[in-house]
């Protein structure tokens, strides 16, 4: 449940944002499909040992590009090769956009560094 909430508030982020044009810039949607996907634990580990996928190198990137992908083609009338071209063209930008987390979160651990960074944001900039 956590992570539908997470993914689905990650997608409210990005409409706030980015001001994302959901109904006709199949980049928009893709971005934020990959970040989604990327953040909220749908490609964790223990996620993909859940539905028994496994890799070892890139199995993560693959993941996302993968959930991404059949994300879109699922609301969106396009074929298959568009949109693949699409997630290419946006997939090193989004997926390496950590926003508003600042990391990928794999665990209890990194939620509690994130929430740190979260915390002390201002003091940086305070002391310039």
């Amino acid at each position: 449940m956590n992570r539908v909430v997470t993914h689905e508030l990650i997608h409210a982020f990005d409409h706030c944002r980015a001001h994302v044009d959901w109904f006709d810039n199949f980049r928009h949607l893709a971005c934020s499909e990959i970040r989604a996907a990327s953040l909220s634990g749908d490609c964790s580990f223990s996620s993909e040992a859940a539905r028994l996928n496994f890799g070892l190198k890139q199995h993560h990137q693959e993941c996302v590009r993968g959930r991404a992908l059949r994300s879109i083609l699922a609301v969106r009338k396009i074929d298959t090769a568009e949109a693949e071209k699409i997630v290419d063209e946006v997939f090193d930008t989004c997926f390496n956009d950590h926003a508003p987390f600042g990391r990928i979160l794999h665990g209890a651990k990194d939620a509690k560094f994130a929430h740190r960074h979260y915390e002390n944001r201002d003091r940086y900039y305070a002391n310039l």
